[in-house]
């Protein structure tokens, strides 16, 4: 089990349990069968009140035309909904679209990042200063390099956000002064480095937890927090040295009800900066330190391929609910960001019980929603975890 670094608190988060809703239901006894001697006897007969647990499952959703244009004007009528295959009836239905929001903000300060830094703060604040609402909204901010750590805990205070923007940085690399050719160093994203005048150094584990930042931020803040969440990542979508997977991270969103929207920002620069002769993690992440593989001198070992941090982003998104987003000279973070912001305004919040047919609850269990008008396309998260619990590491 990780623990995400706090650099404003130490406390420690609770969790809480999986979301479920307590029912009574009030069961009298029978009064359609044949009437006999003791029917008065029976009609004195106090109802039997019985308490149970009924698990809604809660989806947000957002819809588009044929154009890519939001669709905010679609009633409960208007979807069907099944989980695995079965048709469900939908129970509860309502348009998300002044209600309380809660946002996690995590950006990529790994060095393959440094030279994009300034625009993704710039257009972090204004976004920020958008969405949240101080009398409803919510956000916090994480930023992940080698280490996950918090900048600023959940708070509706535009001048906290904006101080823990003004936080971000890309750690400095180390000088050698041992005359060590080793080519340790060379890497953007290599561990063997420190912030400039911080000490904040950890030697183990790798240079980018992207995996291990979706996690905590699921796991530690959003689980525990009602009604509409979402997490904005920044990053090239490299994972180098998470101790947790792509799979669990994933996994961990969908169990905290949290859409991930992913903005990949590439420094195609600092990209091609590399050299060979480092070692890289699985497609996945958790590949551990980087470093020079064998001693010193003048050998030179063929690099590993790079993981495409697009398929990566793309994954995290479609899985969870949200959506994933390119910088381009087409399309800029602010441009994004005000996209983001739309969508984030205009949802729909469906809920259902589910009917399994005597299926098990534990495991996996995908989810359909559809539009029942022609050319309507539905954004939702794609499945969820009922029942067990997921294994952190794993």
């Amino acid at each position: 089990m990780i623990r995400m670094k706090f650099l404003l608190t130490s406390r420690l988060l609770l969790p809480i349990a999986a979301v479920s809703l307590m029912s009574g239901l009030a069961l009298a006894q029978s009064t359609t069968t044949a009437k006999t001697n003791n029917s008065a006897h029976t009609a004195d007969q106090p109802s039997t009140m019985l308490s149970v647990q009924v698990k809604v499952v809660n989806v947000l959703a957002t819809v588009r035309d044929k154009h890519g244009k939001i669709v905010n004007d679609l009633g409960k009528d208007d979807f069907t909904m099944a989980e695995d295959g079965r048709p469900q009836s939908i129970h509860y239905f309502t348009r998300e679209t002044d209600l309380p929001l809660t946002l996690g903000l995590l950006v990529d300060t790994s060095m393959s990042q440094r030279r994009v830094l300034d625009q993704e703060r710039s257009a972090s604040h204004g976004f920020l200063d958008q969405m949240v609402r101080a009398d409803k909204d919510k956000a916090f901010i994480i930023h992940f390099d080698r280490e996950v750590e918090l900048l600023q805990d959940l708070t509706n205070l535009h001048e906290k956000l904006e101080d823990a923007l003004g936080k971000l940085n890309s750690p400095q690399f180390k000088r050698a002064n041992d005359g060590n050719q080793s080519g340790r160093g060379s890497d953007p994203d290599d561990d063997n480095r420190q912030r400039g005048g911080s000490g904040r150094h950890r030697m183990s584990g790798g240079g980018t937890l992207l995996n291990d930042a979706i996690y905590l931020a699921s796991d530690e803040l959003m689980k525990k927090q009602p009604g509409r969440k979402a997490l904005i990542v920044l990053s090239d979508g490299v994972d180098r040295g998470s101790k947790e997977s792509l799979e669990t991270a994933v996994a961990t969103a969908q169990k905290a009800d949290t859409a991930v929207y992913s903005i990949l920002y590439k420094d195609e620069d600092a990209n091609n900066d590399r050299r060979g002769g480092f070692g890289m993690g699985g497609p996945w992440g958790g590949g551990g330190p980087m470093g020079r593989r064998g001693g010193g001198g003048g050998h030179r070992y063929p690099q590993e391929q790079r993981p495409d941090g697009k398929k990566i982003l793309t994954r995290i998104s479609q899985e969870t609910g949200g959506r994933f987003f390119e910088v381009s000279k087409k399309e800029t973070v602010d441009q994004i960001y005000a996209q983001i912001e739309e969508e984030l305004r205009n949802q729909y919040s469906i809920g259902y019980t589910p009917d399994r047919g005597g299926a098990a609850e534990e495991g996996y269990h995908k989810i359909q929603l559809t539009a029942k008008k022609k050319d309507l396309s539905v954004q939702t998260r794609e499945g969820y975890y009922g029942g067990s619990t997921i294994r952190s590491g794993q």
